[in-house]
């Protein structure tokens, strides 16, 4: 499995990773804002995808308590 890292690809692989992780139609540039998260900040370079994921987790979790089976919120 190739490397998924900014360093490693380029903004069209970024791009084509997204797409095809999220099984949609989508034009790019849309944001995805279905997903909850704004998974342009990867295709454009500025934040790794589990930087993303994992901010997403915890604003979940902060949001539902309840819901949470554990803080599992880090910081990078």
């Amino acid at each position: 499995m190739k490397s998924i890292l900014i360093k490693d690809t380029t903004k069209e692989e970024r791009a084509k990773i997204v797409a095809e992780s999220l099984g949609d139609d989508y034009e790019l540039g849309c944001g995805y804002e279905s997903a909850g998260i704004n998974y342009d900040l990867y295709i454009e370079g500025k934040k790794e995808l589990r930087e993303l994921n994992s901010e997403a987790l915890c604003g979940f979790e902060v949001a539902y308590p309840e819901e949470s089976s554990s803080s599992s919120c880090m910081k990078f």
